[in-house]
């Protein structure tokens, strides 16, 4: 997904700072596996260029003169479907609850935008990376590509599952994967849900507020110390790990990243592994490895593991790392997944009453 043969991705930038704007133009040009096709300054621009230059990919400024940068994301996808990466700084106007308005706008990914030359190595890559990535996202087809929802394959877990909690996680292409899971998950769902999203600081919240909009399960941030509810998600914050207490509560750390990551998929994987078989683990589209060696520790544990297939992910690095080194139970494309987890909740054996985790409640 990230090599560079074939022809390079063409890029528009939409970005109203000249500083910004400047910074974006040179790590395109700097990077071979992008092409710069114009940089503008508003939103009509844009609107006006996309169809005569098709881009592979844009990169779109929210806060713009005239008319905004989610509003010309809307435009686009209706009139001429094109992948949106937004690059935004998220401190400028927290109400906008800029990557909640992004992805229900249509936009792919939502990245920090830089503050100026020279761009940090890590901070330049992401951004190029991004939009490199999202380039390869098929949004005409969108939904097809990542399949409709169908029945179980009847591939049977391990007879001595009886799980209490799932986790998932992703990263490059995860906000659409799990909107998709969790949107077919019925509101009878028995078990709590921890998530892990690898997204900047200052995005988290939005997400967690968007993807409670696309799901009838209630999603929100994750709280120290909360005892989790049968039926709920709970999103790792920005900069924490989120991991499993030994009582069944939220923890939340500021250890060091792991892997290079905070939040880490691995760090919540290992904390569920002490649980057995009462756990699920779920790992989805991302670059990189996080997540497959707390996978496999799951898997060992005697939790039941399942990885996307190669068909469905975006980028199959983190899903690919767990099978190689023995971490995934089963591979499923991703619109066989959410299926999958009702079958093996009508499956298992009830398990006694967990204090705290009696019902949704309110």
């Amino acid at each position: 997904m990230t090599g560079l043969a074939g022809p390079r991705v063409r890029v528009l930038v939409v970005e109203d700072s000249a500083v910004v704007r400047h910074v974006l133009v040179r790590l395109i040009r700097d990077d071979p596996r992008l092409e710069l096709l114009e940089a503008v300054e508003t939103a009509e621009e844009a609107l006006r260029l996309v169809p005569m230059l098709r881009p592979d990919v844009i990169s779109m400024d929210v806060r713009l003169p005239g008319m905004d940068g989610l509003e010309a994301t809307r435009r686009i996808m209706a009139e001429c479907p094109t992948p949106i990466v937004i690059v935004s700084d998220s401190s400028t106007d927290p109400a906008l609850r800029i990557s909640m308005n992004a992805l229900r706008s249509g936009a792919l990914s939502v990245v920090q935008k830089p503050a100026g030359w020279p761009v940090d190595a890590a901070g330049g890559a992401a951004i190029a990376t991004q939009l490199y990535i999202m380039s390869q996202v098929p949004v005409i087809r969108h939904r097809l590509h990542y399949g409709a929802v169908v029945p179980d394959v009847g591939t049977p877990p391990p007879p001595r599952l009886r799980p209490r909690l799932v986790g998932m996680a992703a990263s490059t292409g995860g906000p659409q994967a799990f909107a998709h899971i969790m949107g077919a998950l019925p509101v009878s769902f028995p078990w709590p849900i921890l998530l892990v999203q690898h997204m900047g600081t200052g995005f988290m919240e939005g997400f967690a507020a968007w993807l409670d909009t696309q799901t009838r399960l209630s999603v929100a941030l994750a709280r120290q110390g909360e005892i989790m509810r049968p039926g709920h998600v709970y999103v790792a914050p920005a900069e924490a790990h989120l991991t499993l207490g030994l009582s069944d509560e939220i923890r939340l750390s500021n250890a060091p990243p792991l892997g290079g990551q905070r939040p880490s998929a691995t760090a919540l994987f290992a904390s569920m592994a002490r649980v057995g078989a009462g756990a699920i683990g779920i790992l989805l589209t991302g670059m990189g490895e996080d997540g497959a060696v707390g996978l496999r520790d799951m898997r060992r544990a005697g939790g039941y593991t399942i990885v996307e297939d190669r068909s469905t992910s975006i980028v199959h690095g983190m899903p690919g790392a767990a099978e190689r080194i023995g971490g995934a139970s089963i591979s499923l494309p991703l619109g066989q997944i959410a299926p999958h987890l009702v079958a093996v909740a009508s499956a298992a054996a009830p398990l006694p009453v967990v204090a705290g985790m009696e019902g949704r409640g309110p």
